[in-house]
């Protein structure tokens, strides 16, 4: 799957309190290796993950070869919209 950097930066910044956790909790992976995921290069309390980033607007290109993280902050992103919604 291809995304722009600043796309995925957003999804990382707009996941609630706690999302990065969830993730990591449900994935039975580091929290680390989730941010590592959304453009992070801290390696060594987690796992490197196979992304690619080619130069180019919006900060680039990114390769992602598992979208599975992505998906899962989609979803969690999708669950809080709603849940705030709902409670307005």
């Amino acid at each position: 799957m291809n995304i722009t950097f600043e796309e995925l930066r957003r999804i990382k910044h707009a996941l609630p309190t706690g999302g990065v956790k969830r993730i990591a909790d449900e994935l039975n992976i580091e929290e680390q290796t989730v941010r590592n995921y959304f453009g992070a290069k801290k390696y060594e309390n987690g796992q490197i993950v196979s992304v690619n980033i080619e130069p180019g607007p919006d900060g680039g290109i990114v390769h992602l070869d598992d979208d599975t993280i992505l998906n899962l902050a989609t979803k969690i992103i999708e669950e809080s919209t709603h849940n705030t919604m709902a409670h307005n």
